[in-house]
């Protein structure tokens, strides 16, 4: 029998746990993130311009902030504001060019990743705990498959027709883009825009999972959990504040990020903006949360 935990989409029996596992190479993670490398590595190497180098930063700005932080992180994973369904689509699609996976597999790979490491003990590949250059392999070019995992039971997206599309596509979802980007500044846009941006967004996604979950600064201690966030300075810019790591797991439920004095977040000004335009409401804050008994103040 499987029961719900604090995580909406994971449920457990007791024979789950997030320790007993195997990380085995998936051939679609590896071959397309390293098809992305060397695309975009080519693309610095031959056809660098600022014009490019422009392409590269809009495309790479509208789709993180947009899609992964607003429309998968904020919207379809926490659900931590409300908008149109249209403008929910949109900002998820734009999270599906980002070109870490789909909807679905978005959802899953991060609702299992918060359960296990809300567990005393988890594999290593939950807690970005091995060296930095196996585990930047294994995030990249590997999946874990646990012995005893966690039923994911997501039925509101599962069941929505347009995220089934989306996860059945992914990765040709960069198509549309692709066929604008070559219309208008030819084959040199479609590599920044797309190829490099793919291989930066998603190497930047492991680095500050690496980073967030090793090193920083602490406001907050999860008592009983075995792994812990650390907030990261100065990348609170380029991450559209998903840097801001301690913060969210204390409050994973809260649209705003940047919580303390100087702590830039991005998406969060995006949503404001959004909020004065009518288009997102019920903004979730710290103080609209419940109280967790398990949160410790501390300053580390």
């Amino acid at each position: 029998m499987y029961i719900k935990t604090e995580v909406p989409t994971i449920y457990v029996n007791k024979l789950t746990n997030a320790v007993s596992g195997r990380v085995v190479w998936s051939p679609l993670k590896s071959i397309w993130v390293t098809t992305m490398y060397l695309l975009g590595i080519y693309a610095i190497f031959y056809t660098f311009s600022f014009q490019n180098l422009l392409v590269f930063l809009v495309t790479s700005a509208i789709t993180l902030c947009l899609g992964h932080s607003l429309g998968m992180h904020r919207r379809l994973i926490h659900q931590s504001y409300t908008c149109p369904k249209w403008l929910e689509y949109l900002f998820v699609h734009l999270g599906v060019i980002v070109g870490l996976a789909g909807p679905f597999g978005m959802v899953r790979t991060h609702d299992t990743r918060d359960w296990a490491q809300r567990q005393g003990k988890c594999h290593t590949y939950f807690s970005h705990g091995s060296s930095f250059i196996k585990d930047g392999f294994w995030q990249l070019h590997c999946d874990l498959i646990l012995d005893h995992p966690p039923q994911f039971k997501a039925e509101p997206i599962l069941d929505t027709p347009f995220y089934q599309f989306m996860e059945k596509t992914w990765i040709v979802q960069q198509l549309r883009l692709m066929c604008i980007l070559w219309l208008i500044g030819g084959w040199q846009w479609v590599l920044w825009g797309t190829c490099l941006r793919v291989a930066v967004s998603v190497t930047g996604h492991w680095l500050i999972g690496y980073f967030a979950h090793n090193v920083g600064h602490r406001s907050w201690h999860v008592d009983g959990a075995g792994v812990q966030g650390y907030n990261i300075k100065f990348c609170g810019l380029i991450t559209m504040g998903e840097c801001w790591h301690n913060n969210h797991h204390a409050f994973p439920g809260s649209a705003k990020l940047g919580l303390e004095k100087g702590q830039t977040d991005p998406g969060w000004w995006v949503l404001l903006v959004l909020k004065r335009m009518g288009l997102v409401n019920h903004l979730v804050l710290v103080e609209d949360l419940p109280k967790r008994n398990e949160l410790i103040k501390i300053d580390q």
